[in-house]
């Protein structure tokens, strides 16, 4: 590992998936104690469709992603509020639709060349530098965010209704939950991709849940966790030269599987 460290693409990696692993181990902590995997599936596919319109109209790739992902994020935020009922019907129409939008954008752009795989089961080891402070900005933000909405966060994620009875603000911090989700997903594109984006965003804080009794131990665990993933995904992808993104859902699959054989201990 310290002989592959000495290369650029390699040190770009590693410090990707650092930052993606401690995105997603605070808010997949948060998506997992408020069961919102479905809606995080829903806004990791569909966010392809702003890789699409970057494409086809020739724009930085973060950026326009970011801002399509947040604006599909919000909409599927506004249904799971006004519509329960329907929620899980509009969210598969707009995974499929942004999906569909991505693919025919790409389709049509002029002199398309770009990997498709890369964006779909990720290309941490060609993360440039550039996309690394885009990166850091947007972990930044959700730390943030997180930091600052943290007690509501904590009553809302276990109980709904005593936190409404509480004058919790339950509604917008649904809202900035979602919008927060959106940014983690456009962040771990690059790390494992739209495909494989949920297991990174569930399976350590599922494991960490486990083990720990309060919010913060489960987001500490969690992060923990995704590190220790990332990085061994990273190594083993190096040895056996397999690709990256699909080696450390790999690694951490295995590991959510063994966890059911250790007993639970809470910390």
């Amino acid at each position: 590992m310290i002989e592959l460290l000495q290369f650029d693409f390699m040190q770009n990696a590693l410090v990707a998936g650092l930052l993606a692993s401690i995105i997603c181990g605070i808010v997949g902590t948060l998506v997992v104690v408020n069961r919102i995997v479905f809606i995080s599936g829903g806004i990791a596919h569909a966010s392809y469709g702003g890789v699409g319109l970057a494409f086809f109209f020739g724009l930085p790739i973060l950026p326009v992603t970011t801002i399509f992902t947040l604006f599909t994020a919000l909409i599927m935020a506004l249904v799971t509020l006004r519509a329960r009922e329907r929620s899980d019907t509009v969210i598969g129409v707009l995974w499929a639709a942004g999906m569909a939008l991505g693919i025919i954008l790409l389709d049509l752009s002029p002199g398309y060349n770009v990997d498709l795989m890369s964006y779909l089961f990720g290309s941490i080891l060609a993360v440039p530098r550039s996309d690394l402070w885009i990166m850091a900005g947007l972990a930044a933000v959700v730390l943030l965010v997180v930091f600052a909405c943290y007690r509501g966060f904590q009553v809302m994620s276990f109980d709904e209704e005593f936190a409404r009875s509480r004058g919790v603000p339950v509604g917008v911090l649904h809202f900035v939950l979602i919008a927060l989700v959106g940014l983690s997903v456009v962040m771990i594109i690059r790390v494992v991709g739209l495909i494989l984006v949920i297991a990174l965003l569930t399976i350590p804080p599922f494991i960490a849940e486990r083990r720990t009794r309060s919010l913060s131990a489960m987001m500490l665990v969690s992060t923990l966790l995704s590190v220790a993933f990332t990085v061994v995904g990273l190594l083993v992808s190096a040895m056996a030269d397999i690709t990256s993104g699909a080696t450390i859902i790999a690694v951490a699959a295995t590991s959510f599987f063994l966890s059911f054989l250790l007993p639970e201990k809470k910390a």
